[in-house]
């Protein structure tokens, strides 16, 4: 071969092999990043199950065959425990034992539900796989393919999200469940739990409400009628859709003889069976009536049962029926007897007039230095039926504050950021001007009038709503919306973060007396906001710390703040809008509050002692009238439920701290001004000093007088200069004896202007005119010229 030719074969080799090794190296160094990126991703994929996917159930399924009803208790004032009052069951349910099930019960669950139960591990991975093919395929979330262990969770944990993580997360706690449980465990639960419609849980509680008989009494036909009915209580409902419940009962006798649980002779009979649909006797035997005080323990202590186990606060209801707890509550006997006393006697609250509906009233009451709730009424009149609205505590019941909210959304945040002091001054006019609005909205006071320039005590005393809005302006609403609830846990809604909701307390959805109270510790308890709690503590039937429940608390304001405020608010309650509320020689600070056209009225206040927050309203809203044509109703009840409350308790005063020293923030500056009404002659028979703010136009119409006549215009302008003596207005009067108009017999004489001695140099002249001895007709006025917009808020005070 020639040699040239073997060369060149030679070098094309050589150059494949070299192209086949870059490959081979590009190749490997591919599958090594793939490699290593699938390792990374099982890594986080680990780290991702261990902490989302693989939180335990924190179930024992003991607590719920136990049978043993929880305690709520108080402790009295040796610090002794006493029994309160037994936990029920609130819903139609009616346990059974494993042993108590019939086997077609079993057998008929299993056939239609997962057929492949007793050969699993929790997860029928057949039906699991071929769920999630067909979501990712379809992209559909209605997964399917759950077993009864992973429906059982979801019933439990009320966690049905049509999410791929809820899914693997579901799948994860059922092999960790069926780890811990045995298959005749999770059949009697199931069975026990699940919701069978028309109020029944568990299929005994069923058997009763569909054909009024103890589940051994039921036929095969009725079995498979019932458990049709837990896919969907309301499509498969005999008593409403009996057609449906009619095919899928006949899709669950032929799965039980398919899979050979029933035989042919069985099937055939329960297929033409006539089924006879009757309501049973069995309730809810002689059920205790909680109290609003024992209700509202309950349902706070099933909300953290709930959320410590990851279960519904529905089964975490059910454990405290059943599995024994005791739950120590912050009760206290003689405060709720106070209110008792008036909430239960319907004569002993403010008459209204103009509504066919009955007033409403609620009301709790919180030691501010714990949180602990010592007593509350949710609506008036005796309670005659569990799980009633209470108007104290629930969201359904929240209403609009109005100006109740003032000092904490407000003035409590502009004092701690030096916004203001309580002299601080302020234009209390219809001429403010609002940097956050562009549209020239202003509100109007509650009583129509303006006060001019006042300091902030007054404002607060008085309940100036044109004052309150234009500290929110500098403050801002954003700020305020966050101190709401980053500070004082409010929840508010985005629309909320506006100068009416914030401002003057239009709150979109409104609050709850229990949230109001709780934002009101921060003034009684030197600044640090205390959450309410109805409990402490939760223990199991072994005597174990199940739950402590400790108030949520935050330093929402400083000492001095709180200081300031509580002094503004003891002036409110004294002498201003909330006098009402006075409770004498106990020191008393608050806050009235009107929304809505005066539809719900507010009162929240506190001593040393405690904090209460006082609602009254209607169910629909109206307007309150009250019978007696003025007052305030929530004041008037806080009032008779607190001084009992405090009667025999030793006075107390407020804290004071070492440091009340605050940074003087003047606010606008005003300048005084004078008006003086004299004679020709000089002589002064009237002189007035008020105060406006600097720059303003003042505007002064002088008074007619009987027998004077004025000299020149009779309505003057001046504007407020910072140096006084600029600050003059002068009417001259001349005497004008024709000129004779009656006085109004209810106004004094002006001072007289007689000499002690003749003056011998002045001419004995007629028109010389002598000292005015009539009255004035009107009586000087000032106000500026400006002219505000319309304000379009409801006003509240």
């Amino acid at each position: 071969m020639d040699k040239k030719y073997i060369a060149y074969i030679t070098r094309g080799a050589q150059a494949v092999s070299g192209v086949f090794s870059v490959v081979s190296r590009a190749m490997l160094t591919v599958l090594l990043i793939v490699i290593l990126t699938l390792v990374c991703f099982a890594c986080i994929f680990t780290v991702y199950v261990k902490t989302a996917l693989t939180r335990t159930l924190e179930l024992d399924l003991d607590d719920f065959s136990a049978n043993l009803s929880s305690v709520i208790y108080y402790l009295n004032d040796e610090g002794e425990p006493v029994e309160l009052t037994t936990i029920q069951g609130t819903e139609f349910r009616i346990w059974l034992e494993y042993n108590e099930i019939p086997k077609n019960v079993e057998h008929a669950l299993v056939a239609i539900e997962d057929k492949r139960f007793y050969e699993h591990r929790g997860v029928d991975w057949y039906r699991s796989t071929a769920a999630l093919v067909n979501m990712f395929l379809r992209l559909r979330d209605n997964f399917g393919g759950s077993t009864i262990t992973q429906q059982l969770i979801k019933n439990v944990t009320m966690d049905d999200e049509g999410t791929v993580t809820r899914k693997l997360q579901e799948i994860f706690r059922a092999l960790d469940f069926e780890h811990r449980y045995s298959k005749s465990e999770i059949v009697q639960w199931y069975l026990n739990v699940v919701f069978w419609g028309k109020g029944s849980y568990g299929i005994a509680a069923a058997a009763d409400t569909y054909f009024g008989k103890d589940i051994s009494e039921l036929s095969i036909a009725e079995i498979a009628s019932l458990i049709a009915i837990p896919n969907n209580p309301s499509k498969y409902n005999p008593y409403s859709y009996p057609e449906n419940n009619k095919s899928r009962q006949e899709d669950i006798l032929s799965e039980m003889y398919i899979q050979g649980y029933i035989t042919k002779y069985e099937y055939e009979s329960a297929m033409i069976e006539e089924l006879e649909f009757k309501q049973g006797q069995k309730t809810i035997n002689n059920q205790l009536i909680n109290t609003w005080f024992e209700e509202a323990v309950i349902d706070e202590a099933a909300t953290d049962l709930a959320e410590l186990r990851g279960i519904s606060k529905d089964a975490a209801l059910m454990l405290l029926s059943r599995g024994g707890y005791s739950i120590y509550s912050t009760f206290k006997p003689s405060v709720q007897k106070a209110l008792d006393d008036v909430y239960m006697d319907i004569e002993k609250l403010p008459k209204t007039t103009g509504s066919k509906q009955q007033l409403l009233s609620a009301m709790i009451i919180v030691d501010p230095y714990t949180g602990h709730t010592a007593g509350m009424s949710g609506n008036i009149g005796e309670k005659n039926a569990n799980r009633l609205l209470n108007w104290a505590t629930m969201d359904l019941g929240r209403r609009p504050p109005g100006s109740s909210i003032k000092p904490i959304a407000v003035y409590a945040p502009a004092m701690e950021a030096g916004i203001i002091t309580p002299d601080t001054k302020y234009d209390d006019s219809s001429s403010i001007v609002l940097q956050g609005r562009k549209d020239g909205w202003v509100p109007k006071n509650d009583d129509g009038g303006y006060l001019g320039v006042i300091n902030i005590r007054r404002a607060i005393v008085r309940s100036r709503n044109t004052i309150s809005v234009q500290v929110l302006d500098k403050l801002t609403p954003a700020e305020s919306f966050r101190f709401m609830t980053d500070k004082l846990g409010l929840n508010l809604l985005p629309a909320d973060e506006d100068y009416a909701p914030l401002g003057l307390g239009q709150l979109t959805v409104g609050a709850t007396p229990r949230e109001m109270a709780s934002a009101y510790t921060m003034f009684a308890n030197a600044g640090v906001r205390m959450e309410a709690i109805t409990y402490t503590t939760i223990l199991d039937r072994s005597g174990n710390v199940v739950f402590e429940n400790m108030p949520v608390q935050s330093v929402a304001i400083g000492e001095k703040t709180a200081y300031w405020m509580t002094s503004i608010l003891n002036d409110a309650a004294v002498s201003g809008t909330g006098s009402e509320a006075n409770l004498g020689s106990m020191p008393t600070a608050g806050k009235t509050g009107t929304a809505g056209e005066s539809k719900d009225r507010w009162f929240v206040g506190y001593t040393p002692y405690y904090v209460a927050a006082t609602w009254c309203g209607y169910s629909t809203p109206e307007q309150i009238k009250m019978a007696s044509g003025r007052g305030n109703p929530a004041s008037q009840i806080w009032k008779r439920v607190m001084s009992a409350v405090h009667e025999g308790l030793p006075k107390r005063d407020f804290s004071v701290p070492s440091d009340t020293y605050l940074k003087p923030v003047p606010g606008i500056k005003e300048a005084e001004y004078t008006v003086t009404y004299q004679t020709e002659r000089g002589t002064v028979f009237l002189t007035e000093t008020e105060s406006a703010r600097v720059g303003s136009a003042v505007t002064v119409t002088a008074p007619s007088f009987t027998d004077f006549d004025i000299i020149g215009e009779s309505s003057r302008t001046i504007t407020i200069s910072e140096n006084t003596s600029l600050n003059e207005i002068t009417f001259v009067y001349r005497h004008n004896p024709v000129a004779t108009t009656p006085p109004p017999p209810t106004m004094a004489p002006p001072p007289s202007e007689e000499p002690s001695t003749p003056d011998p140099t002045q001419p004995d002249d007629t028109d010389t005119p002598a000292p005015p001895t009539s009255t004035p007709t009107s009586t000087p006025t000032s106000t500026p010229i400006v002219t505000p917009p319309e304000a379009s808020a409801t006003p509240s005070a």
